[in-house]
């Protein structure tokens, strides 16, 4: 015998457009959630993205041929390429990425991301809660 609980509390996302996690809520489809620009102001990328109390997470899709510009966030995030590749600069590194690979951006540090002309490049993301998914173009 199970017992369902309705709970009135549903907490607002942080991302505009995003899925927030409400109370008693466990699974999503990546697929299906809300589809939000990954950065309104400075990047093509597009996705589902959901949001927890402490975590965000997000399976986004960056088009062929098209780069982001050069941006940073308060918080810290992991990128997983799962299709496509992705030529990545980040400080005075750039490194071509596939799938399985994995990137670490600190908080903070200006970066930027362009997939590569053959294929859309689909990756997981993770970032803490400190803010949004979104962050702040960089003015030159």
């Amino acid at each position: 015998m199970s017992t369902n609980t309705k709970i009135n509390e549903n907490p607002v996302a942080r991302t505009p457009g995003a899925k927030r996690a409400s109370p008693g809520e466990f699974f999503f489809d990546l697929n299906s959630v809300n589809q939000i620009s990954g950065g309104p102001d400075y990047s093509p990328v597009f996705g589902g993205c959901v949001e927890g109390d402490r975590m965000i997470v997000a399976v986004m899709r960056a088009p062929a041929g098209k780069s982001a510009d050069l941006h940073s966030h308060a918080n810290e995030q992991w990128i997983y390429i799962l299709e496509g590749h992705i030529e990545f600069f980040i400080e005075n590194q750039k490194k071509l990425v596939g799938p399985g690979g994995l990137i670490y951006i600190p908080a903070d540090k200006l970066h930027k991301a362009a997939a590569t002309q053959d294929a859309d490049c689909v990756f997981f993301t993770c970032k803490d809660a400190a803010s949004g998914l979104h962050g702040t173009k960089h003015i030159s």
